[in-house]
């Protein structure tokens, strides 16, 4: 080894200690966000955080303003919850601020998911055509019919009688198994072929029962937080999923969603193999489902615990489908004008959505730079931290964009004409994004459409064949699971008890 070597491998555990020292000795400069980096050094405010996000970041925003840098284990992250000023960050240049770097790390975390770099912006590009237009009438028809084959088929509930079940439990088995069937295929292209349904009940089954064990366990996966008997399990979990869900179990499959195709085809032209294909398959399983389910319970429970809006909803509902019900025959299908033009449920489901989606959006900073505020402050960013908006705490629970933000008003989103109500004010101003579920900006969610289509065909779908209730109607609403913070709809801390029965 030459000279140069030996000095480099001398000065290396220097350089890194020194690297080290920098940011433990981190002190905020002129013109950055204010900095608060808690009492510990490196763990900083991590136990805070992962303990309740919301709460957490309420009170940064009552101490520092809309813009602060919190040290979160050995990571300075600057929050800006001023929702005037959110462009600043979703437009902003790639090479400048990143999202792919951040979705990387996750992918590997939990789903242990290593794909070549890519294009993100042109594989979104892509991915869009295959949810909208003549895309996503396919979706809308296929997931209509899913619907019918699981409620109807895999219920396993007699005429007439009550049948009780969790409603988390019930909703979130429904919504996952019909869209994975919609969107992966299933075993018949004849509607109308007897034992394909059966074999779709029982193969849609399995995927969500192993999904739901994964799903309760991406949380502490997604934070390395997972005890050695959490990590077996999961990885158990995983490779049974990885033996349901594969590209070849999947080729000859009917009804196969466009965008299930164009995946196939892009996981084979980038050469991963053929187990890195199955474990990409259940990276967007969850991705396109994980959200559906739970976005569904609190909608229904929320009505369920409003007569008001139940009433309201219902009779937008009865309205729209009437001539069904006088001809006595079965939905046969619920196109997009349908949909389109159901406002009140609409409004329903925006409020339910702003009560409970709390995604965090998150960047990573690539070059030192400077973020300017729509109020025309500027603030200096340095590489290697993190960016993140959190549109739960404002504007979705924010007193000042809407009143009594904690309670659901199902008409909140309707304006006083029946339609769809867009315009918020913070400051005076109007916001342009005054509720964030889906994303906004180059990350908005590319299957927001077909979602937001089945939500509303599953509550249709509801109303029509079903009576449903409460088993106990006073039961208090759960409080939410915390730790689902920054991943999208949150959970319930523990599910609640209905019943339910076919109408006769």
């Amino acid at each position: 080894m030459s000279w140069a070597g030996i000095s480099l491998l001398l000065l290396l555990p220097l350089l890194i200690a020194f690297w080290g020292l920098r940011r433990i000795w981190r002190t905020r400069k002129p013109n950055e966000p204010p900095l608060d980096r808690g009492v510990v050094p490196w763990l900083g405010h991590a136990l805070e955080f992962g303990k309740d996000s919301a709460e957490f970041l309420t009170q940064m925003k009552e101490k520092h303003g809309d813009i602060f840098t919190v040290e979160i284990a050995g990571k300075f992250v600057t929050f800006l919850l001023d929702p005037h000023s959110f462009d600043a960050v979703f437009w902003a240049p790639s090479d400048k601020l990143d999202f792919g770097k951040y979705a990387e790390i996750l992918m590997d975390r939990m789903f242990d998911v290593r794909l070549p770099t890519s294009n993100m912006n042109k594989e979104r590009a892509v991915l869009k055509s295959h949810f909208q237009n003549e895309s996503l009438t396919d979706l809308t028809k296929s997931m209509f019919h899913n619907l019918n084959i699981i409620l109807l088929n895999g219920s396993s509930c007699p005429i007439s009688e009550w049948k009780e079940e969790g409603l988390l439990a019930f909703v979130y088995k429904v919504m996952l198994r019909a869209g994975y069937l919609t969107l992966f295929g299933r075993e018949s292209e004849q509607h109308s072929d007897s034992h394909s349904p059966a074999k779709d009940v029982r193969h849609s089954q399995e995927v969500y029962k192993e999904f739901r064990k994964l799903d309760q366990l991406l949380m502490k996966a997604a934070r390395k937080t997972l005890s050695r008997g959490e990590k077996k399990e999961a990885d158990a979990v995983k490779r049974r999923l990885c033996q349901l869900v594969t590209i070849n179990s999947h080729k000859d499959k009917y009804c196969k969603s466009s965008w299930f195709e164009y995946y196939r085809r892009h996981l084979e032209e980038i050469e991963v193999n053929e187990e890195m294909q199955s474990r990409a398959l259940i990276l967007q399983l969850w991705a396109t489902q994980g959200n559906v389910g739970p976005a569904t319970f609190w909608l229904i429970l929320y009505l369920l615990k409003s007569p008001e809006a139940m009433l309201a909803v219902k009779g937008e509902f009865e309205r729209t489908f009437q001539s069904f019900k006088d001809r006595n025959t079965d939905i046969k299908e619920i196109n997009q004008d349908l949909l389109d033009n159901m406002f009140i449920l609409d409004s329903a489901l925006n409020e339910a959505l702003r009560l409970t989606a709390a995604p965090f959006i998150t960047r990573e900073v690539l070059a030192d730079m400077s973020l300017k505020l729509a109020d025309g402050r500027e603030f200096r960013l340095r590489r290697h931290d993190r960016v993140c908006l959190f549109p739960y705490v404002s504007p979705q629970m924010d007193p000042e964009v809407y009143r009594d933000p904690e309670v659901f008003q199902y008409d909140r989103f309707l304006s006083a004409n029946g339609t769809e109500k867009t315009f918020f004010y913070k400051n005076g101003k109007k916001l342009k994004y005054p509720n964030l579920p889906w994303g906004a900006g180059s990350n908005v969610c590319v299957g927001k459409r077909h979602a937001v289509n089945s939500i509303k065909q599953f509550v249709c779908l509801l109303f029509f064949y079903f009576d449903f209730e409460l088993k106990n109607p006073s039961e208090k609403i759960p409080e939410f699971d915390r730790s689902r913070y920054g991943f999208g709809v949150v959970q319930p801390n523990q599910d609640i008890s209905f019943k339910y029965r076919r109408k006769s």
